[in-house]
């Protein structure tokens, strides 16, 4: 299993990188976690043989996956706290969701924030994600996003990717039910409990404590 990052990830992850996946007990350093995750066959994205003839597991040697549960709590934390901050930024220019006049209803005003919104949760998630793997939101409930095939903290294109999938459709057409499918595509997937921003991204959300 290669360890460079994934294709169009845009950077690749140093060396120094604290998350980045070890290797197992007996090779090289030793792992920092006692007992390896158990082996699911190889990469999603790779194929190979789920009976050994294919490559290493690539959640060896990393943390165990974040619950699907908490990681929704931590989304739902995240919402709020971005929530806040468009409510009080569209509050102070005027620009409502809905601004009734009679019984005009001023989309265009909709529309900006709806843009605004799309721009401060991606902002949010892809600086805070680039600087630790963590939002606040991950952080208070004790996990982290890394790369699928090495565990290191990743790059601000793979994480613009990433947040792009999961608030796009948020802010402009889908709000909440968009939520859901994505993050809630962790509930039903296996073997890594990637939400279908995950999988764009080719990133995992494992624990950290």
């Amino acid at each position: 299993m290669t360890s460079e990052p994934p294709p169009g990830s845009g950077q690749q992850p140093p060396d120094d990188d604290p998350f980045r996946k070890q290797p197992p007990p007996g090779e090289g350093s030793g792992s920092p976690y006692s007992t390896p995750p158990p082996s699911y066959g190889g990469s999603p994205y790779g194929g190979g043989d789920p009976y050994g003839g294919g490559p290493a597991d690539p959640l060896a040697g990393m943390p165990p996956l974040a619950s699907s549960g908490k990681r929704t709590l931590a989304r739902i934390i995240d919402l709020i706290l971005v929530g806040i901050v468009v409510w009080l930024i569209t509050w102070g220019f005027g620009v409502s969701e809905y601004n009734v006049d009679g019984d005009n209803v001023q989309y265009g005003k909709s529309l900006a924030q709806s843009a605004l919104a799309a721009v401060l949760y991606m902002a949010y998630d892809t600086v805070l994600i680039t600087r630790s793997g963590q939002t606040l939101g991950k952080k208070w409930l004790g996990m982290r996003v890394a790369n699928l095939d090495n565990g290191s903290t990743p790059s601000a294109q793979t994480n613009l990717i990433r947040a792009a999938v999961l608030w796009i459709p948020f802010a402009f057409c889908c709000a909440c039910i968009w939520t859901a499918i994505s993050g809630g595509w962790s509930f039903f997937d296996k073997p890594y409990k990637q939400g279908l921003h995950d999988k764009a991204a080719k990133t995992v959300v494992v624990s950290t404590g």
